[in-house]
């Protein structure tokens, strides 16, 4: 009987049950948005630019970070019009969460002028972590200005992460 349900009935089911008492519901609703992917994206970043509290963000983010690569864009798109730094913040903790298929599409937004953007698509690739060190590295010779100043201060910021390869790149440079 549930699989006959429309699958945009089945998502509205689920986010209202991220407000749930109950943390099993939660947990079994994220699990079940991730799984239905990228027809879930949508409505989640919905739920996360309107989100009363910082729970409903998180469950919400969490699951968009479940769905994937399919969510990459469509969150960096939202960062780019939602300026409000919670909504960016849990938009950037699920990027990053979502790993590997966000850096080169986070990395390319970083060209964007608004620095507040940039800084949370940084703390996504610190969220991803080692991963990110090679691209980084590789865009420190970008021809973008912006670009090659941001993966400096994310190659930085990362710390013991990240330092090594940047004092690599400069070594290579002499």
């Amino acid at each position: 009987m549930e699989d006959q349900v429309p699958v945009e009935e089945k998502i509205r089911r689920l986010i209202t049950n991220l407000n749930d008492p109950s943390i099993d519901i939660r947990h079994q609703a994220v699990k079940a948005l991730g799984e239905i992917g990228e027809p879930a994206t949508s409505p989640l970043i919905e739920i996360l630019a309107g989100a009363k509290n910082n729970d409903h963000r998180w469950y919400a983010a969490v699951a968009l970070s479940g769905i994937g690569a399919p969510a990459v864009t469509p969150l960096i798109s939202a960062i780019r019009v939602h300026p409000e730094k919670e909504f960016r913040r849990f938009a950037a903790a699920a990027l990053g969460n979502i790993g590997m298929p966000a850096i080169e599409p986070i990395l390319d937004a970083m060209s964007d002028d608004d620095r507040e953007m940039r800084g949370f698509l940084s703390l996504a690739l610190c969220r991803i972590g080692k991963p990110a060190v090679e691209p980084l590295t590789r865009r420190l010779n970008d021809a973008d200005e912006i670009i090659r100043s941001c993966a400096t201060l994310t190659l930085w910021q990362m710390g013991e992460t990240g330092l090594p390869s940047m004092v690599d790149k400069l070594k290579e440079k002499e």
